[in-house]
């Protein structure tokens, strides 16, 4: 396999210039500083609360699950090119070995908990060029193509390899990592990647998810399976979130922006229909998420930074501002713990809500740099 280094760095060359604006990693931020400065020393200071779960044993969380860890050590990563750290790099390693101990290779049972990995070692390799993170991102993808099927819905990876339920999340995933592998990758893989993204994004841009609001429902109802409806469930925000990511990437190959749009349109509703009247954004289950809800925000504040790295837009930033301004403010708890809801009050700590809250502080702080 042969790896192309000198493509699809761009958010990782956007993440590392935030880091130009100077700050204090030894004390608190002051909240009513401005710019990137403070995000960035908010995010450390809530980067220091979420290591406090990391169990170097297994290589993941404690208080959350295999999936959430994924997306901690995602946040983990943009954090560390964000301050042009690679303090955390032996964080990445360890995880890499020990969490292998649970699930070999990163595979198991869901198509979507493998697509979490696999970004977050695209991410990995973005941070530090180990080769050995983008190659598990390839192992992790070529199973995921195992899902992919044409005789339920035409076409689509199912959620599990159950094969009941063809749903949003697991097929934005499978889009995404594909469209990053296209990005980082030599010929022939590079285009193989890219077919996949592409054969993804038509089949799924006409599945009927998409509603008639620009919003991404859960999933089909494949009762029928030569007839798939959107099956009503909830607009969740990370459906809104990694969607946007992979437009993102796709769009970079070939330099062809022709998917930007929509993925605009999307942004925009999930803004516009997702927030309360003060623009900070929730999630239909709250106050009462489980286990999974509380990552789901982070996922789409990330994912609409990356947007924001190909297509800038100033409701982009600020949405991101808005959020990690309530999220400091209002839903803070003890030594920089923050909650589920984003506008307050704080609730409780754990592993889930702490990455996902900051993946909106490090949003912020990137889209802030050089403005």
């Amino acid at each position: 396999m042969k790896i192309q280094v000198h493509r699809g760095f761009a958010l990782a060359a956007i993440l590392a210039c935030t880091a130009a604006a100077t700050f204090d990693l030894n004390s608190s931020a002051q909240t009513n500083s401005g710019g990137s400065s403070k995000y960035l020393q908010e995010a450390t200071d809530g980067i220091a609360t979420l290591q406090g779960w990391y169990n170097t044993s297994t290589g993941l969380y404690n208080t959350t699950g295999w999936w959430n860890s994924a997306n901690a050590i995602t946040v983990l990563t943009d954090y560390s090119m964000a301050a042009r750290t690679q303090q955390y790099a032996s964080t990445l390693a360890n995880t890499f070995a020990a969490a292998q101990n649970s699930n070999p290779g990163f595979i198991n049972h869901y198509y979507d908990d493998e697509g979490w990995w696999a970004l977050a070692w695209i991410d990995a390799y973005d941070l530090t060029h180990a080769p050995q993170y983008l190659e598990m991102a390839e192992s992790i993808f070529a199973d995921i193509t195992g899902g992919w099927d044409t005789t339920t819905c035409g076409g689509g990876v199912w959620w599990s390899k159950d094969r009941t339920y063809k749903n949003a999340i697991a097929n934005e995933l499978f889009l995404s990592v594909a469209a990053h592998l296209a990005n980082r990758t030599a010929e022939p893989q590079r285009s193989q990647y890219a077919n996949w993204s592409r054969r993804e994004w038509n089949w799924f841009s006409q599945s009927g998810m998409i509603n008639a609001q620009n919003l991404i429902n859960d999933g089909l109802n494949s009762t029928n399976p030569d007839a798939c409806a959107n099956n009503g469930q909830a607009t969740w925000s990370y459906n809104q979130g990694v969607i946007l990511g992979g437009l993102a990437e796709l769009s970079r190959f070939s330099n062809d922006r022709s998917v930007l749009p929509r993925a605009a349109q999307i942004a925009t509703a999930a803004i516009a229909h997702l927030t309360d009247a003060n623009g900070i954004l929730h999630d239909p289950c709250e106050p009462n998420c489980g286990a999974d809800g509380p990552q789901f925000k982070g996922v789409f504040a990330r994912n609409l930074m990356r947007l924001d790295a190909t297509a800038p837009n100033p409701a982009y930033r600020s949405f991101a501002d808005t959020n990690a301004d309530s999220i400091w403010n209002h839903d803070q708890g003890a030594n920089y713990s923050f909650g589920l809801i984003w506008s307050g009050p704080f609730d409780s700590a754990d592993a889930a809500r702490q990455s996902s809250a900051l993946d909106a502080v490090v949003s912020a702080a990137v889209m802030n740099q050089d403005r």
